[in-house]
């Protein structure tokens, strides 16, 4: 099993564990894909829901860059409802996992 794959059986915990969500692995997969190498680093790896600037690149990259939504408080709502299931004080909140339920909680999958 090569990191990649290493690294989607662990979200997939993560998910089971702390969402009571089965994930759609195709998409989870592709949203892992997406975010690249930052994957494999320590710091890009995670998600920091105490920072302002992180939260506000999510929005903008992530939200309204790549799954096209417009700019509006909603997007703010669904990062916080998403950061405050996640666990506030949770140190590991998986990027790509926080993706993928972006992508759910917007019903985005289209884009992948």
């Amino acid at each position: 099993m090569n990191k990649r794959d290493e690294l989607i059986v662990k979200y997939t915990a993560d998910l089971k564990e702390k969402f009571g969500v089965t994930a759609d692995m195709d998409l989870l997969t592709k949203v892992t894909i997406g975010c690249g190498p930052s994957i494999y680093n320590a710091d890009s790896s995670t998600v920091s829901g105490s920072n302002a600037s992180e939260l506000q690149t999510i929005k903008s990259n992530f939200l309204i860059k790549k799954l096209g939504l417009k700019d509006s408080t909603d997007l703010d709502k669904g990062i916080d409802a998403i950061m405050e299931t996640y666990g506030k004080s949770n140190r590991n909140k998986y990027r790509a996992v926080v993706y993928y339920l972006l992508v759910k909680h917007f019903k985005k999958e289209s884009v992948y």
